[in-house]
């Protein structure tokens, strides 16, 4: 799509808008009952998608991406209502008498731009939220998965006309006209490096945004912790989707006296969930494309690797890969992994680790296995991340009940559920003031010490 076509469908979309068409709550909820049907009727040519881009199982695809689609929709089928009305909040004595409340409207006229990894998930994910608080929305999918782009394609169309929800289709040419259009709310996922460009765009427009990011999310074993059991969700978290989980674990840092018992349990698990020979696995997902592929391959240090490091370049897997021995000069540690690749740093003393990860930018999760009361607290006020788990990983992401976003480095803002309402809605503080008693106290001249008296008492 042309940048022309590009910004005559966003002025359709303007129109549509400024029209009041998706401001009643009952249209809200009827077109997400249509996007809830159309998902649900296509769950195997979704899944058939998701193959194709990223080698996911039926079962891999509908437990991380259509399932939860699915529940997000129908969390907010049921809720929509509920979140539009508008909130009574206490009125201070010295307005009396009025009535004051917040009223959520809709930003208008919304951008979401979605990526790869989990290409359906998070793009009808935030399509469902702008849609249940009253927006218009151009979806922009990632060019890496185009099987899966094709999909929301079709699902889209079947449900909406295009001056309501349209998807743009295309690479980095169709990204660039689309953020250089004037829209009143962009929601990102991607990058850091593409979030900042999101984000200078943005800003030249005074435009608010979302950006959900990634970043090196650290997962700490220690002594205490049930080490058999953390292997187990470790891998499990780790090697999903191949390691392409923007909440994934990136690295390891467990406590030196268990390290051994730790990358032990480590290599069983790997062997239990994927087997013996996991590229032979049907079911082990593949890495995006070429050039990621190359890239993962050269953070992969053999003299380092105590389990896996094959990969296969006709097919682009790596197999799930542990190295210990890391340091923080080596390669693998200097930028997000973002693929099955394990590091295994070790530790000795809790609270230094907590003092040098405070100093580290703030990672979207942050994960810690153990059973010690004082670690836990430590890590769940002390630190800085977006979100994360005590004794399991990623799983926080999977409720419709709370929010999930990043902090500083690894993004801004929230969605999900409510969250995602509030997201791509504006908040009016509004004050109905009656006309049937006007008090004389706030007008001028102020002479009598009655009315001084009076504004003491009222604004106490």
């Amino acid at each position: 799509m042309t940048a022309s076509e590009i910004q005559a469908l966003l002025e359709k979309q303007r129109e549509y808008f400024l029209s009041g068409a998706t401001i009643p709550v009952e249209f809200r909820i009827a077109q997400l009952k249509k996007l809830y049907d159309a998902v649900k009727s296509r769950e195997k040519e979704i899944s058939a998608a998701l193959t194709a881009d990223l080698g996911k199982s039926y079962y891999e695809g509908f437990m991380c991406e259509t399932g939860l689609v699915l529940s997000e929709i129908s969390y907010l089928i049921r809720h929509t209502k509920g979140f539009a009305r508008r909130k009574t909040v206490r009125t201070p004595l010295a307005q009396f008498p009025s009535h004051s409340f917040k009223q959520p409207v809709p930003y208008g006229n919304t951008l979401i731009m979605s990526p790869w990894n989990y290409p359906l998930l998070l793009t009808l994910e935030p399509l469902a939220d702008a849609i249940a608080a009253g927006n218009t929305a151009i979806v922009k999918p990632s060019a890496y998965s185009p099987a899966t782009s094709g999909i929301i394609q079709k699902i889209i169309a079947q449900c909406f006309a295009p001056e309501y929800v349209a998807v743009v289709t295309g690479g980095r040419a169709e990204n660039s006209a689309l953020l250089e259009q004037k829209f009143d709310f962009v929601f990102f996922t991607g990058s850091q490096g593409v979030g900042r460009e999101v984000l200078r765009h943005t800003a030249e427009y005074l435009t608010p945004a979302v950006l959900e990011l990634g970043g090196k999310s650290p997962c700490i074993v220690d002594a205490s912790a049930n080490i058999k059991l953390a292997a187990r969700r470790i891998v499990f978290g780790k090697y999903l989707n191949c390691g392409q989980t923007c909440v994934a674990p990136d690295y390891i840092l467990c406590e030196s006296s268990v390290k051994e018992e730790f990358l032990s349990e480590v290599v069983k698990e790997i062997k239990r969930q994927y087997g013996e020979r996991p590229l032979e696995n049907k079911d082990y997902g593949k890495i995006i494309n070429e050039k990621h592929f190359k890239r993962l391959c050269g953070l992969i240090d053999g003299s380092k690797v105590v389990f896996g490091g094959e990969a296969n370049p006709e097919t682009n897997q790596i197999a799930p890969t542990v190295m210990d021995g890391v340091t923080a000069g080596d390669a693998v540690m200097g930028e997000e992994i973002f693929g099955p690749i394990m590091p295994v740093l070790s530790f000795d003393n809790f609270e230094n680790l907590v003092k040098e990860l405070k100093k580290q930018p703030k990672p979207l999760a942050l994960y810690l296995f153990s059973s010690n009361k004082k670690h836990i607290q430590a890590v769940t006020t002390q630190l800085s991340y977006g979100g994360g788990c005590i004794n399991d990983v990623v799983i926080h992401l999977a409720t419709s009940e709370m929010g999930f976003g990043g902090v500083g480095e690894s993004g801004m803002g929230s969605y999900h559920g409510k969250d995602g309402f509030d997201a791509f809605s504006h908040y009016k503080s509004i004050v109905d003031k009656k006309v049937w008693l006007d008090l004389p106290m706030r007008y001028q001249p102020y002479q009598s010490k009655l009315y001084e008296t009076l504004l003491h008492i009222f604004l106490k």
